[in-house]
């Protein structure tokens, strides 16, 4: 129960990384505020009686996060619930493909509007919170592709580099109110955004990997708990931690 009783924001809690995380996040005993968008709301409700019967607490929005009512909704109703907020978790994003010479600009602006501008609001609306409680923990999910790039997802990749510069700075300029923040860039994850990738370019991908397999979710939610949980994840921030199958060696 290393989370007991805290208060965590995840987004993108719909499916992959952020529903195994926020399965795991319950098992802790955190007491839950999910967002999701565009996932059916039947199997949302399935999670839900699941994330209730470890004994969480656990309430649910449905909104695009790149706009901004959307996310004053979101921390707004946290707040009103719980009372505060101890973890914000940054998970939702989007991925796909495109040669530059073909990149639609609304393909551009879209990435990142949903991967880099939903990770400022969230941020900068619960921000106020933990600094009044002098605590917090913001836990931003990158890419290892952010640190290496690669070939038809250049507007992905920029979008995760810039989760990764946003959060060095507010790690510096959130630290003295006793907050961290951080990053999680893992490897290609087999997720539902993975698999809307073409053939070539996972087996391109996979044939790169020391490891020479894809991750699994279940592989990247030990890393959120680290992060979240006291003191494990007490000496971290401003940093970018790697389960990546060694796609990245730093």
């Amino acid at each position: 129960m290393k989370l007991k009783d805290k208060v965590a924001i995840i987004t993108g809690a719909g499916h992959g990384i952020g529903k195994a995380v926020a399965i795991q996040f319950a098992k802790e005993g955190a007491k839950l505020s999910l967002n999701y968008f565009g996932q059916n709301k039947n199997d949302m409700d399935l999670l839900l009686e699941e994330l209730k019967n470890y004994g969480s607490e656990v309430i649910i929005s449905d909104g695009d996060l790149s706009d901004e009512n959307v996310v004053k909704s979101l921390v707004n109703h946290t707040v009103k619930t719980y009372g505060r907020i101890d973890i914000l978790t940054n998970i939702a994003g989007i991925c796909n493909q495109s040669l530059i010479q073909d990149l639609e600009v609304e393909t551009w602006d879209r990435m990142l509007d949903v991967n880099l501008k939903s990770v400022f609001l969230t941020t900068k609306y619960t921000a106020p919170f933990m600094i009044v409680q002098k605590s917090g923990r913001i836990i931003n999910f990158a890419s290892q592709l952010a640190q290496k790039g690669g070939i038809e997802v250049s507007h992905y990749a920029a979008s995760k580099a810039g989760v990764i510069g946003f959060t060095k700075s507010i790690a510096l300029e959130l630290g003295e109110h006793g907050i961290t923040a951080n990053c999680i860039a893992p490897g290609p994850i087999e997720t539902q955004m993975l698999a809307k990738f073409n053939y070539s370019w996972r087996e391109q991908k996979l044939s790169q990997l020391p490891l020479h397999r894809f991750g699994s979710v279940e592989e990247i939610v030990p890393s959120v708990v680290l992060l979240a949980s006291d003191p494990d994840g007490n000496a971290y921030t401003g940093q970018t931690l790697g389960p990546n199958l060694g796609d990245v060696m730093l």
